[in-house]
Order: structure tokens, then sequence, then C-alpha cells
């Protein structure tokens, strides 16, 4: 064997014909039997003093597949011998290898670098092969300089590179068929954040992304074995003899492993990009000549408040110094509800220690839980990143243990886009944007994240995600009526677009079979509007215009078939009530009640505070009493609103309200009594103090929301009322807008039931004329067109 056959192609085939040799190993003997050849080419060649050899990109990393290609700079300083270049390149090209090249200076190597973004990535990762190693050794900590030094403009290309690639090449977390390399989430990411490491001004999250490397590269190599040549696509027909060539038993185990490495990357890019942009930000009073280390120590870090235990920082959802995870299992969700309403991402080190310090909920949950998650799903695209954060360090699988069996499950169906767990996030993001066609958000969200669950196991997915569900309904701490609904969506979660594409839709017998399978209005309004999330989720052949309307078209038939009910009525006031009540009109002074919501019988927390309230009925009374809970940071989560008249001297109004405190505590009873008789009698304005606080917040991104809705409810909803139906994304002083546009509009609020579902508001309110009689339709749609204005110029 002659010095330049050392590591050549011989040697090379010998290596990877060896079973023994694979992985990281394979990689780096495959890198130094390729110095050797290469080293020996270059002496072999006659290169003079003042010269060398340097691997960039890939090949400098020191791994290398096998059909990788060889990104190979010679270096000079000075005059190079004619043909110097040409022998060293030539028996490369002889031997099939594909050859990156250059020859340069180092001055031009800089220039190059600071021209080409590319080229300078390669550079970062230059590596001594042959000739005069000082040379590549001053290169290199002058590229690294440069690096660094440029940073705060080169970092925001780079990103700007990620960013574009990703758009071009998908997800590899989802792809049928990934780009191993290009995809984001991908080889090239990991390059990227390696670039950034390097500049100093941020690093990623460490954990797991070395093993995800190693995976997406020996996934890469034993692709490269099958096709025998340089590929970077894991195409359908390669996958079985990859998998094969790995030890694994299919195709679908291959990609799971390819999907739980790509998220590692991808969520290590999200959070060292957003690590990267707050670091220029803070940079940015330096360039404009302000003394930036002076400023960044007087300036304090501002902290706001989104939740008990939630404060916003740099742009980011963090815990609030007083926070104590381990004493709070629900925080997570709180947390994870706080920033995706505020349309934030969590914090990394937030999710981390939120993992590591806070403990399992209590089975069945709290009912704040159950209400954070639907808050969580209610936020539509801001819950992505999100649930994507908790879901990267294992909370998801914590809170829901069937997760991991639909965790990056592949779904080999052309219709599909995604794994099956991000097709169910998608499915609530989808169903987020329909909670107005619903009178229960709550369950449409909850329905839509787990409709798919029975994909994890054998059998009928709708079948068995049916009675999963129904288990973890319970768990969750849903009552039995709720939890029978969530088993129904999810068993027949397909029933409407299979019945309303495969049967005749003008026989009776088809309204019949959903009639039956649904059993009321509420569950058809249900899967009609989880049916629409689920196909515009799965992708773009699962829904069309033709589709839509014979869905439609059926459940109009079923709706027809199943007319008749009634919405549920309050009941007789308690003793309590009553006391309240009769002293309200003996004193003609508000009155009021203030308590902890009592215990559920099945142990489960509860969510807010009961405050009942007695007061003589007046003009914008409604309206003024939410007002002052808005301004004491109270929400409402119910309040069932009802007019008596116990002694005969004209009406009470009685309202029973369930609140909670956005963050810190409920103000006491006697606090709220001297504001409410400010607030009646006009020294406390309560109309002005919301706009004030308004004004004097800052300004926010927020998440994208669904239009209000308001509708007068068919004549068949109450004989003696007209009933204007309010859904809405909850907000502060939304009842409050409410209450004030129809005092202004000069109808009477007989009775009401307003509920908050997550952050989705469902409110009825049952309005008369002034004589007491329902309005006549002409003017009810005025009412509700008032109401809709005053929302909308609100939002």
């Amino acid at each position: 064997m002659t010095s330049t056959d050392r590591g050549g192609p011989a040697e090379r085939a010998r290596l990877l014909a060896d079973p023994a040799r694979t992985g990281r190993e394979r990689r780096t003997a495959l890198a130094r039997l390729t110095d050797d050849w290469l080293a020996d080419l270059y002496r072999a060649a006659g290169a003079p003093p003042g010269t060398a050899l340097v691997a960039v990109g890939g090949y400098g990393r020191g791994e290398l597949s096998p059909r990788s290609d060889l990104d190979v700079l010679l270096l000079h300083d000075g005059p190079l011998p004619a043909g110097l270049a040409e022998r060293i390149w030539y028996p490369v090209w002889d031997s099939g290898i594909a050859l990156d090249h250059a020859v340069r200076t180092p001055d031009g190597a800089r220039k190059v670098a600071a021209a080409d973004l590319k080229a300078g990535l390669g550079l970062l990762d230059a590596r001594h092969l042959a000739g005069d190693a000082r040379i590549t050794a001053a290169l290199r900590t002058r590229v690294l300089a440069d690096w660094r030094a440029a940073a705060p403009v080169r970092l925001p290309d780079l990103h700007a590179l990620v960013r574009a690639r990703a758009e071009r090449h998908g997800e590899a977390s989802f792809l049928l068929e990934p780009d191993l390399k290009e995809a984001r989430g991908g080889l090239r990411d990991l390059v990227a954040l390696d670039a950034v490491a390097a500049s100093w001004l941020a690093d990623a999250p460490r954990d797991g992304l070395d093993a995800a490397a190693r995976t997406l590269a020996d996934v890469r190599d034993a692709l490269h074995l099958t096709c025998g040549r340089a590929t970077e696509r894991l195409a359908l027909q390669d996958q079985d003899q990859v998998a094969a060539r790995l030890g694994l038993p299919d195709a679908d185990t291959l990609l799971r492993q390819v999907y739980r490495a790509a998220r590692t990357v991808a969520y290590a890019s999200d959070v060292t990009w957003r690590a990267v942009e707050r670091v220029l930000a803070a940079r940015r009073p330096a360039r404009l000549g302000l003394p930036f280390r002076g400023a960044r120590r007087s300036a304090p870090v501002e902290r706001r408040p989104l939740a008990e235990g939630v404060v916003e920082q740099d742009g980011e959802a963090v815990l609030a110094r007083a926070a104590r995870p381990a004493a709070d299992p629900v925080l997570p969700l709180r947390a994870a509800a706080a920033a995706a309403q505020a349309g934030l991402p969590v914090a990394h080190a937030t999710v981390r220690r939120l993992a590591a310090e806070t403990g399992p909920l209590p089975v069945p949950w709290p009912d704040e839980a159950r209400h954070l998650l639907v808050t969580l799903l209610g936020a539509g695209e801001a819950c992505l990143p999100v649930w994507e954060a908790l879901d990267a360090e294992g909370l998801i699988v914590r809170l829901l243990p069937d997760w991991e069996s639909v965790r990056c499950r592949p779904q080999r169906n052309a219709v599909h886009r995604w794994t099956v767990d991000r097709h169910l996030i998608e499915t609530a993001v989808r169903a987020a944007a329909l909670t107005r066609r619903t009178s229960r958000p709550d369950l449409l969200l909850v329905a839509a994240l787990l409709h798919d669950l029975g994909k994890g196991r054998p059998g009928d997915h709708s079948e068995t995600g049916g009675a999963m569900v129904r288990d973890l309904a319970v768990r969750m701490g849903f009552d039995k009526p709720d939890t029978d609904t969530l088993a129904l969506l999810v068993r027949h979660h397909l029933t409407l677009v299979d019945t309303a594409t495969r049967r005749d839709p003008d026989d009776p017998a088809t309204a019949d079979l959903i009639a039956g399978a649904v059993g009321d209005r509420t569950h058809l309004e249900l899967l009609h509007a989880l049916t629409e999330a689920d196909a515009t989720a799965t992708g773009p052949a699962a829904w069309s215009a033709w589709r839509a309307t014979l869905v439609d078209q059926l459940v109009v038939r079923t709706a027809a078939r199943l007319a008749g009910s009634r919405p549920p009525t309050a009941g007789a006031p308690t003793v309590e009530q009553e006391r309240l009540v009769v002293e309200a009109a003996r004193t003609g002074a508000p009155v009021l009640a203030l308590r902890a919501q009592a215990e559920p019988a099945d142990g489960a927390e509860a969510v807010g505070v009961e405050l009942t309230l007695a007061v003589p009925d007046r003009p914008g009374l409604l309206g003024t009493v939410a007002g002052l809970l808005a301004v004491h940071r109270l929400a409402v989560r119910k309040a069932v609103l009802r007019a008596l008249d116990p002694v005969g001297a004209g009406p009470v109004l009685l309202i029973d309200w369930t609140v909670a405190a956005q963050y810190g505590d409920v103000p006491e009873a006697a606090r709220l009594r001297s504001d409410l008789r400010r607030a009646l009698d006009g020294s406390l304005d309560v109309a002005r103090r919301l706009a004030e606080r308004d004004a004097a917040a800052p300004l926010r991104p927020g998440i994208r929301t669904p239009p209000p809705l308001v509708t007068v409810a068919p004549d068949t909803a109450s004989r003696s009322a007209t009933v204007l139906e309010v859904r809405a994304h909850d907000a502060p002083g939304l009842l409050h807008r409410i209450g004030r546009a129809l005092d202004t509009a000069g109808v009477r609020v007989r009775t009401a039931h307003v509920s908050t579902l997550g952050a989705e508001a469902v409110d009825a309110f049952y309005l008369t004329t002034e004589d007491g009689r329902p309005l006549p339709p002409a003017r009810a749609r005025q009412v509700a067109r008032a109401v809709q204005d005053a929302l909308e110029t609100g939002r």
C-alpha cells in the first residue's frame, strides 16, 4: 500500500462493510481515515511551507456519513506552485467521492466568511489536516473573533436563513418523508445552534440534544448505505430497509425515533432563538450611544402579573418570586394557560423548574385544573408553542398518561399531515375558532384534544378511544353527564361526515340515525363543530366545500328531528337568598354575602368564591355590578340573575356569582359592599376606572380569537321572554359592556345565566319590554346588534 492509498477508497469500503462498526464510532473512524488519505495526498503533491490543508463544514466537525461530501480548504500565505491544488483534488475526484474545495489566503477566507453566511458557518468548524498548523490556528482564531464581533448582525441573518429553510422543507417532526438535514429539527439546525453557541451570546438547552443528534446522524448513515448514494430524504420505499439496518422492528418505530429527535432539536432551537432575541434587544441601547452596562444595572427588570404565581418578564411567562411549585400542583397548567392567553411562550427555565418540582395532580383533578386546561386549549394558535414546551419536558404525559401512546405516532395516510399527537392539538386549535357554535365550548375543546387517543391502542380507535376518554374524563373531574358527552363525541367523531357522504340525505332514516346517536341538540352542536375541527386539522384533502355542505344539511335535518328541547331554569331561592332579598327590600340598599365555594361532594377543589348579591332593581344595575367586579380584578366564572318581589315593594335583583381573583386574594365583603354603594350613588365611576386601567396597561400582541357572536334564540327557547345568547372570548369587563349595552337599549333583564368555560363566555339573557313582554322580533335584532357592536368595539 502506497502512502496515498492509506485511508483511500479501499479502506473506506472495508470500514463501511464492517457490521461491528456503526454509529458515531464509524463516523469518527471514517473521518480519521479520510484525514490520513488527504494528508498523504497533500504531502505527495509537494506542498511548500506556508500552506495548510483544512477540513471545514461537516467534515471539519470530525464525523462523516458514508456518502458525505468532503469540504476542504487549501490555505496559503504566499505563492503556490502551479498545479498543486489539482494534484490534491484529482485523486479524490477519481475515487467518486464528492468534493467541495477552495484555495484561499487567510485574509481571503475571512472576506468570504464575512460576505457569505454559509461559508462563514463552515469556517467556524475549521479543523487542521496537514501542513502549517499555525496558519490553521490563526485562521480559526480570527474567524471566531470576527463571528463574535459581528454576531448582532449575523445572528438575525442566520435566524432568517433557518426560518426560510423550514418554510421550504417543512418540519421533520411531522413529515412522512422527512429531510433529515434540511427540515426544521434536522441536522442543519444543530449546526445553527453550534454557531449561536460560538457567538457567546446564548446557548441551547443541552439535555437530550446530543442523543437527538446521534439519532438523526445514525438514521442518515443507514439511509446512505441503503440507497448507495448521498440522500437526506427518508423516502417511504426506503424506510423498512433503514429500520432493519438499524435493528428496529418496523418503519413506524423508525419514524417515531426521528420525530422525537427532531422535536428535541426544534424545541432547543425555539428556546435558543428567543434567548438571542432577548440579548440583542437588551444591547440595542448601546448601539445608540447609551451606557448599556450602567443602564442595565440601573433599570430593574419589569415583571407584570399574569395569574397567581405567574408573571411576564422579557416577553416570556415566568414564575413569580413567591411561587412554590412543590406546594401547587396546578401551577403548570396555570402558567401554561396564562402564557397562551397572553400570546407568550413559557420560559425554558420555568418549564424545567415546573417539571422538576411540581407534584402530580390529585385524582380527580381540582376544578381549577380542568378550567385551566380548557383555557389553554381555547387560546388557539397561541396554545401550540406552550403545549410543545410542556410536552418537551414531560409535563403533558404527566397530566395525561395515555398521551405517551400517541406521542410522535405517525399516520400512514396521505390525507393526514400530522402525527397523531400533533393532529390532536391542531384539532383543538381549530375547535377554539368554533366555540361560538356550541353552548359547551369546554367539552368541545377537550373532545378535540382527545378524540383520536384510541389510535395508540389496538382495535377501532373510535370505540377504544371512547372507553379511554370515559376513564380519563373521570380522572379529570368531569361529572357523569359531561363524561358521557365526551365519550359520545369521541365514539362518534367520524359519524357525521361518514353518514353525510355515504347515505341518502333525503331518506328520513339518515337524520334518524344521527338523532339516535347524539340524543339532543347540544350533542349535535358539539359533534358538528368537532367534525369540522377534526377534518380541517387533518389536511386540505379531508375537508371541502362539498363535504361541508353535506354535513351542514344533515345537521339541519337532524336538528329539526330533535326540536322541542327547553333551556334549564333556575331553582327556587334558598333560605339564605330569601333573607338577603328581604333585607335589601327593607333597607333599599345592597346586601351581599361572600363565602368560599362549597367543597364538591367528590372532593375536588372549587374554582372560586361565591358572592350572593341582593339589591333593589334599577336601570344599569347588571353592568354596574359587573364593572365593579372587573375593577377588583375578579373574573366571573358563573352568574345567575333573577328578579324577585318578596314583600310587594318592588323587584329586588338577586345575583349569584362565582368569581375568582385573577391574582392575589378576593377583597373582603365589607370593601365590596362599600364600593358597590359608591358605584350605585355615582361617587365611584366604574366605567372611567376601567377605561383608565385599560389605557395604562402595556400593549401586548395577545392572541387571535374568533369574533363575538350575539344571537336571538328561536321563539321556542322561551314563551315569556326574548332570549339573547352571547358567546365571546372572556376578558376583563366583558359582562360590564354587555350590561351597559342592554341598559342603553332600554330593555329589562328578567333573568340571566352567565358561564365562563375555560376562556369562553357563554351567556343567556332573558329580556322583556318595560311591561314584561317578549321583545318584538325587529327590536330583538336591534338589541343583539347593539350588544355585538359593544363587544366588537371593546376587542
